[in-house]
């Protein structure tokens, strides 16, 4: 009965292992994937329209000018790869895939996204992405 209570034991060790270390691996493979498929489909036509959209919202310019104040040494995350993988941590995968699709047939709004994500994400965790969204406009 010792011996089956042990290989029992060990067994659930080595699932609860191998499981941790899918989620881990997964998600960072995950967002290395969404993160390359919005490089290849930001050409430098799009990214400009990207940047002409951005400094032309005022909502994006306070966000800019809050980041720009924030200490990163505070942060959770500083880097574009961090922030994608706690994005993806937080708010899954399958549900940024359908907020895309709601988003580009027009039947999310603005203030439905970020209302969605400032429930999923800590304060720290809004200012970490404020600041990584500071850095990438200002490289």
């Amino acid at each position: 009965m010792k011996k089956f209570l042990t290989i029992t034991l060990i067994i659930l060790v080595l699932l609860g292992a191998a499981g941790y270390a899918v989620w881990h691996f997964g998600t960072n493979i995950a967002s290395e994937k969404i993160f390359e498929k919005v490089e290849t489909t930001l050409d430098d036509e799009n990214l400009e329209e990207v940047k002409s959209y951005i400094e032309n919202d005022p909502d994006v310019q306070e966000i800019v000018s809050e980041a720009a104040t924030i200490n990163p040494d505070t942060l959770p995350f500083q880097t574009k790869e961090e922030a994608t993988r706690v994005i993806i941590k937080k708010v899954g995968v399958n549900r940024l895939l359908d907020i895309q699709e709601q988003a580009q047939n027009g039947s999310i709004s603005k203030d439905e996204i970020l209302s969605e994500l400032e429930g999923k994400l800590s304060e720290e965790e809004i200012s970490a992405l404020k600041y990584v969204l500071y850095k990438e406009l200002n490289k």
